[in-house]
């Protein structure tokens, strides 16, 4: 199985935009964007008016690197949401938000993606009493997320599709993500226009 696993930040810098792959250092003073707001390389100061491709390239690297996934579990997905009824990609993001790294993500039980995906593939994260080992796994309505030695952020702003209990350090899922909850600024329609090509 292969993995990015070169540095994190350098693709923040390239997509412009704070991705939260590095857990608090992207929230803090440390984080690459705040120190070089330019993309990486040689040519990142150079200033090109981006092609119609190049902007809906750059739309779907920008989502498929926020969820930590490589190109063929990605095109799986946005496959998946074209099978389905409904507009693909609002699909598409639900799909992805309900990943269960990204829900461990989401109700503070991680302090990022990458940390949960650990955590799961190691056997800390339970869905209902029951150990789940695999970070794509999707959750549903009332699953109740569980993650061993998990340190919940005190500063973190829960979205409205999952309740999170801190004595117990768990989380429910109590509704399906929707597009509004989704608090990232994707431009999924772009994404959409890419894989219609």
């Amino acid at each position: 199985m292969s993995r990015y696993t070169g540095p994190k930040c350098r693709l923040c810098r390239r997509e412009g935009v704070k991705l939260f792959l590095k857990g608090l250092r992207c929230s803090g003073p440390k984080c690459a964007l705040n120190k070089k707001q330019q993309a990486p390389g040689m040519h990142g100061n150079a200033k090109r008016r981006p092609s119609a491709f190049g902007l809906q390239l750059r739309a779907k690297q920008r989502v498929k690197r926020a969820y930590g996934l490589l190109e063929r579990a990605f095109r799986n997905y946005y496959e998946e949401a074209a099978r389905v009824t409904g507009v693909t990609g609002e699909v598409l993001l639900n799909l992805l938000e309900r990943r269960l790294d990204n829900a461990m993500f989401r109700s503070g039980l991680a302090m990022s993606r990458a940390a949960a995906r650990k955590s799961i593939v190691s056997g800390k994260a339970t869905v209902n009493g029951i150990k789940v080992t695999h970070p794509s796994y999707s959750v549903g309505v009332n699953d109740t997320l569980t993650l061993a030695g998990a340190v919940i952020r005190s500063d973190y702003k829960l979205p409205t599709w999952l309740e999170l209990n801190a004595q117990s350090a768990t989380a429910k899922v109590v509704a399906l993500p929707t597009r509004d909850q989704i608090d990232a600024d994707y431009e999924e329609q772009l994404i959409v226009e890419y894989y219609s090509r």
